[in-house]
């Protein structure tokens, strides 16, 4: 692509999904894109992510509709490449643990038209392979077909060929990246090694970075961030297809024939280190394993192949915060858990604000300026 010299520049930071869908977006639309990331691009939280692509359970009805429009893109993508191994709809199976019930959330979903169905233990199987049927809560499971998963490493390289295409810029390793103002307005970024880069406008994208990056500006994000885990298996043969949300373990089929696994109990028996690295305990990584298999066809004998450790962004509310910050124009922000489901969306919106300058109503109620509102009150 051809840019003429009326095209903004506009740096992006952060190499992970939300941050490079952005890049990709604004490089498409004729933006002189230069993205930075401090590392290598998924090396942060969208290297270690589960990526259930899904709108399951109760949430305001904003952030419903961003996530079912951010399950559509990905279904847009689909269509522009059949048989792409990095992303499947082949549906994702929850069930509640002894004593509690999904009936409620499974009379929700069909209250607001969510694809839903209520199986008993011994239909699953006519409707999604792979599952042990003796696992299944007694009550039955709540399976929703449309949902799926994307390997995002892999659409992450996908949409970095299009950006380079597109006539964008990558510079990985960069370290540390401290955004740069002139008269109360973001004009650029500076690199751990001193070098300044200008633009007019600058991206957000650094996951759980970003409360820390904002605080600069006396700009205070809530925080809910903790540190997650996700365990790779070696390949195993097994007809396993949907995402399985289990009490004991979440379980997604990859596109290599392995799986990954976590949970919110193994999270919690990660110990931090005082140098910012992660102690996992070997008994957690073990714990995982036999919880997976236990929900599998079979109970096959599981074999660790690795793990990744680390923050997983989460916002203090829950909800995504995306958009301009009111207090420092031309910087925008990008800060959510549901990164996997919203990447694609995300990129788009936040491209097209920042190339026609108008605000889209999708995002108002996620705007980070809801939170200044709040303190304002309190």
């Amino acid at each position: 692509m051809t840019h003429t010299t009326t095209a903004p520049r506009v740096l992006v930071v952060g190499a992970g999904v939300l941050g490079v869908s952005t890049a990709t977006a604004l490089a498409r639309g004729g933006a002189r894109v230069t993205l930075v990331t401090e590392a290598a691009a998924s090396s942060g939280a969208s290297g270690r992510s589960l990526s259930w692509l899904n709108s399951a359970g109760p949430r305001t009805d904003a952030y419903h509709l961003l996530r079912t429009l951010g399950i559509d893109r990905y279904r847009t993508l689909a269509a522009r490449l059949p048989g792409a191994s990095f992303l499947r709809f082949d549906g994702g199976l929850t069930w509640a643990a002894p004593g509690s019930s999904y009936r409620d959330r499974y009379e929700h979903e069909r209250t607001i038209g969510y694809d839903t169905v209520w199986l008993r233990p011994d239909e699953v199987a006519a409707w999604t392979p792979g599952i042990n049927a003796e696992a299944i809560a007694e009550e039955g499971a709540v399976f929703n077909p449309g949902e799926g998963w994307v390997e995002l490493p892999l659409l992450i390289e996908h949409l970095l060929r299009e950006f380079r295409a597109a006539g964008g810029f990558l510079q990985e390793g960069v370290g540390a990246v401290t955004v740069q103002t002139r008269g109360g307005r973001a004009t650029g970024v500076r690199t751990a090694s001193g070098a300044e880069l200008e633009a007019d406008a600058v991206v957000l994208a650094t996951g759980p970075s970003v409360p820390a990056d904002l605080a600069q500006f006396g700009i205070e994000i809530p925080d809910a961030t903790p540190i997650s885990l996700l365990v790779r298996t070696k390949p195993v043969r097994l007809p396993l297809r949907a995402v399985l949300n289990t009490p004991r373990v979440a379980v997604r089929p990859t596109a290599f024939g392995t799986l990954v696994l976590d949970s919110a109990w193994s999270e919690e028996e990660v110990v931090p280190r005082g140098d910012g690295s992660y102690e996992v305990r070997e008994s957690t990584v073990r714990g995982l394993l036999r919880e997976a298999s236990h929900v599998l066809e079979g109970e096959p004998e599981l074999e660790l192949d690795g793990w990744g450790v680390g923050p997983k962004p989460i916002p203090g509310d829950g909800e995504p915060v995306a958009g301009e910050l009111e207090q420092v124009p031309g910087l925008h922000v990008l800060f959510t858990h549901s990164g996997a489901t919203l990447g694609l969306i995300l990129g788009q919106l936040t491209a097209d604000e920042i190339l026609t300058g108008t605000a889209t109503p999708l995002l108002e109620s996620f705007r980070p300026s809801r939170f200044a509102t709040r303190l304002a009150t309190v």
